[in-house]
């Protein structure tokens, strides 16, 4: 049986989590008109409504929560700080080990000018994959204490790489301090090979707006670089307003 203290406040026995589900649940919903929020599977929410977890806000409050991950740099990414320091908008990018060791300068600015930082875990593997309790407290724990040691920040929001999550996953994430957090909005837009599809970009994201849309985008993408100032101002113009994960509210 493991059994040790995590983040340095919790005692836990492998026990503890064996005895939850660990099948794999792979985000997904289905679209509907704009201004509909999506329609999600029962069953996967069901596991992020006990544990904490986020994906779709309050359906009464136009807000937005803008949501970036960053697995690796494009170029791209000092860009969007630009517009979203210009837009005066706040979001949070979620971070890999390699891509916060290969770009120190953009992460501390992310802190530097308000943005929240996440985890996306050390090496981006499926969660329920790594079976081993100690070693997916290795892929949480490991980037929180380096971005904490190294830049004197504490991270408390989590994305699941590709979407996939267990009941075993998202509740050892909540022990550890960490909130899972999904999207009830996103796009084909981590493909590099599909760039400069502006109009189609354009229309994914703006014609999926819905109140609490967690909008996922990916800071790799050269048409979300180029399109984010005007599809902000699209945003605001048809009502909504951007918030934080630290604001959230269901």
């Amino acid at each position: 049986m493991w059994k040790t203290i995590i983040h340095g406040k919790l005692e836990v026995a492998s026990s503890t989590y064996s005895n939850l589900s660990n099948k794999t649940n792979a985000w997904g919903f289905v679209r509907k008109p704009e201004g509909t929020q999506p329609e999600f599977y029962g069953p996967y929410t069901k596991i992020l409504d006990e544990y904490e977890g986020i994906y779709c806000g309050n359906n009464d409050e136009k807000i937005i929560y803008l949501t970036f991950d960053e697995g690796y740099e494009n170029g791209y990414t000092g860009p969007i700080l630009d517009t979203l320091k210009e837009k005066e908008v706040t979001a949070i990018f979620f971070v890999t080990m390699p891509y916060v060791k290969q770009n120190p300068d953009l992460v501390k600015r992310m802190i530097d000018e308000g943005h929240l930082v996440g985890n996306h875990t050390v090496n981006h593997p499926s969660m329920p994959e790594v079976t081993s309790d100690e070693k997916l407290v290795k892929e949480v724990m490991d980037l929180h204490d380096y971005v904490k040691e190294n830049f004197n920040y504490e991270m408390e929001f989590l994305r699941p790489p590709k979407g996939e999550y267990s009941e075993r996953t998202v509740k050892l994430c909540l022990d550890l301090g960490y909130k899972n957090v999904l999207w009830s909005g996103a796009y084909d837009d981590w493909d590099t090979s599909k760039q400069d599809r502006l109009d189609y970009a354009r229309k994914m994201i703006l014609n999926n707006l819905h109140n609490g849309e967690v909008m996922l985008l990916h800071a790799v993408s050269k048409d979300n670089s180029a399109l984010l100032g005007e599809v902000i101002d699209e945003i605001r113009n048809r009502g909504y307003e951007f918030a934080t994960l630290d604001e959230f509210e269901r």
